[in-house]
């Protein structure tokens, strides 16, 4: 039975199982393990970049298409509820419609984008999208009539995910009151598992077996008489179909959209950071990197003030303190990226699934 709901791609070690399981029950137990608001927005925002990273790692890990392009397509997801709830006013109606409408423009975009630049060399198809994510942030910003420009949209949801709703009559539920940010979390939480597992599959059919084939040697695809481009093409519609119900997702739950919560350059950055973390080529490398990311990317700073306060494990030592000060934060979170790639060159999945298969051997 699980076999099939992962689509026969097991995990092929224990330990990536176990931290597996530990990632999906924290993130399907946050509301009632982790108490307060951030801790709630860190679970939130860890389930939609795991989303995110998924579809890019179908675009970089399996077809092997680098591709700066993939935030646009989050973006159009996101612009896409905000217009339409703006707009329509709130319901479900407007975010259904919303929804559709970012998917048909990212189908649109990503079918001529594929079509008219994946034929050249991979450097040079990067820089294409390099130059039209760049002029769509710049539209997305511009247009303030239309995307709220550089302020952004605020939008109301419908009133079942609004904060203000809350079930039971306001009884708590495992001391917690189920209101409209907890029914919210529970259906961006579903219907990431539904589209992780969706793209799972995507990935061990034939169809992801091709892709495999054209990442690892196109010319000898394309001799065997398959249509490179063709395939190519796909996997970038798809890829980018994922990423926008990704956009709207975080959307519905920031109940805001901006520049910079979705269009940004560093946003594409932390992908691609995620995706060699956790591991090129392997599904479940989004899980774990995007959990391991999210959380340092949100408690580090948190972590290094602990050690610097009075009192802390580094308080007093001159040069120690200056080093673990909170507003050096982005300093170690590169050198523990650099330490992660230096000792997990395959990723944690890559790493964890050769020391298994070495220790069977």
């Amino acid at each position: 039975m699980i076999g099939r709901l992962l689509s026969h791609d097991l995990p092929r070690s224990r330990w990536l199982a176990a931290a597996l399981i530990v990632v999906v029950l924290a993130l399907l137990l946050a509301p009632f393990l982790f108490p307060g608001a951030k801790a709630l927005s860190v679970a939130a925002k860890a389930l939609v970049f795991i989303l995110l990273v998924a579809s890019f790692d179908l675009l970089l890990g399996y077809t092997g298409i680098v591709s700066f392009a993939h935030t646009m397509f989050f973006g159009i997801g996101a612009y896409g509820v905000a217009i339409a709830s703006t707009a329509m006013g709130p319901g479900a109606g407007p975010v259904l419609v919303g929804t559709a409408a970012a998917l048909v423009v990212s189908l649109a975009l990503s079918l001529v984008v594929g079509l008219f630049s994946l034929r050249v060399k991979a450097i040079f198809f990067a820089m294409i999208t390099l130059a039209v994510a760049s002029a769509f942030q710049t539209l997305a910003s511009q247009l303030s009539d239309f995307t709220g420009g550089e302020d952004g949209l605020s939008f109301k949801v419908p009133e079942l995910l609004s904060p203000a709703f809350e079930l039971f009559g306001g009884a708590e539920l495992l001391g917690r009151v189920v209101d409209g940010r907890v029914i919210t979390y529970y259906g961006l939480f579903g219907a990431v598992a539904l589209l992780f597992l969706a793209l799972l599959r995507i990935v061990n059919s034939p169809f992801g077996r091709v892709l495999q084939a054209i990442r690892e040697n196109d010319f000898r695809a394309e001799a065997l008489g398959f249509r490179t481009v063709v395939y190519r093409t796909a996997s970038n519609v798809i890829s980018a179909l994922f990423a926008t119900l990704a956009g709207a997702l975080l959307a519905l739950w920031l109940r805001y959209v901006g520049p910079d919560t979705t269009l940004s350059f560093e946003i594409m950055l932390d992908i691609l950071l995620i995706v060699v973390i956790g591991g090129m080529g392997t599904m479940y490398g989004a899980v774990v990197g995007a959990a391991l990311f999210v959380l340092a990317q949100n408690y580090l700073q948190d972590l290094l003030k602990w050690l610097s306060a009075d009192g802390g494990a580094f308080a007093g030592i001159p040069v120690l303190s200056q080093l673990v000060s909170p507003d050096r934060w982005l300093l170690w979170l590169g050198v523990l990226f650099v330490l992660s790639v230096y000792h997990f060159p395959t990723g944690i999945v890559g790493r964890l699934r050769a020391a298994a298969t070495k220790g069977r051997r």
